[in-house]
């Protein structure tokens, strides 16, 4: 039984439309299917088919999982016929994801700050969101860092969006990602306090809307 989206239809999804709708690869997408986190099912012929509701159900869980003291600035932009600019962050680490989110508040209180803590539900909220900076750990479980970054570098639909990258490897354990690093700022967790809001200020441009430091 198939259950109406907010457009009304009632067709369920094939692998390649989630994929695209996720911002997903298809292999992505089949691993949510195996992991039970997508209902589906094939068809007579052999194909797959992902129900809407359970895909509308995963987004909805992803947000609200993520909203409540997630987004920083977004009262003080409710009203404004300009949105807040948004920053993702997709990083397994509570300290750091704290420690961003206090960087943030403190330096650019009128940015939005999105956070995801594993790779394919980044890539989704990132495919959702449109964020104006992209905020990407290299090391993520249950995804490779390379494979991530590589894919939000290329897909169109993250065109829009900075990319830096935060790593607790020092240059020379980056070696085997330079390929996919090439040409994108790199700040080493250690120098996180000292080197993001710079970075930051540059990747936003005139929106930043930077705190000045005390004199």
């Amino acid at each position: 039984m198939t259950t109406a989206d907010s457009t009304g239809s009632t067709d369920p999804y094939t692998t390649i439309e989630v994929a695209g709708l996720l911002g997903m690869a298809v292999r992505s997408v089949q691993l949510m299917v195996d992991r039970g986190e997508l209902e589906a099912w094939k068809t007579p012929g052999g194909h797959r088919r992902i129900s809407r509701a359970s895909v509308e159900r995963w987004l909805a869980s992803r947000q609200s999982g993520i909203r409540p003291g997630a987004a920083i600035g977004a009262t003080a932009q409710r009203g404004s016929s300009r949105r807040a600019p948004r920053v993702l962050l997709i990083e397994d680490s509570v300290h750091y994801q704290n420690l961003v989110r206090l960087l943030l508040g403190q330096k650019f209180p009128q940015v939005e700050l999105h956070i995801a803590d594993e790779g394919f539900a980044g890539l989704a909220m990132a495919g959702a969101l449109q964020p104006d900076v992209l905020l990407v750990d290299i090391l993520l479980p249950g995804i490779d860092g390379a494979t991530l970054i590589t894919s939000l570098r290329s897909h169109a639909q993250f065109k829009q969006s900075r990319l830096i990258v935060i790593t607790s490897l020092d240059e020379s354990q980056r070696e085997p990602y330079s390929f996919a690093l090439a040409g994108v700022p790199v700040v080493h967790k250690p120098q996180l306090v000292a080197e993001l809001p710079d970075l930051l200020a540059h990747a936003l441009g005139p929106q930043a809307g930077a705190v000045p430091p005390a004199p």
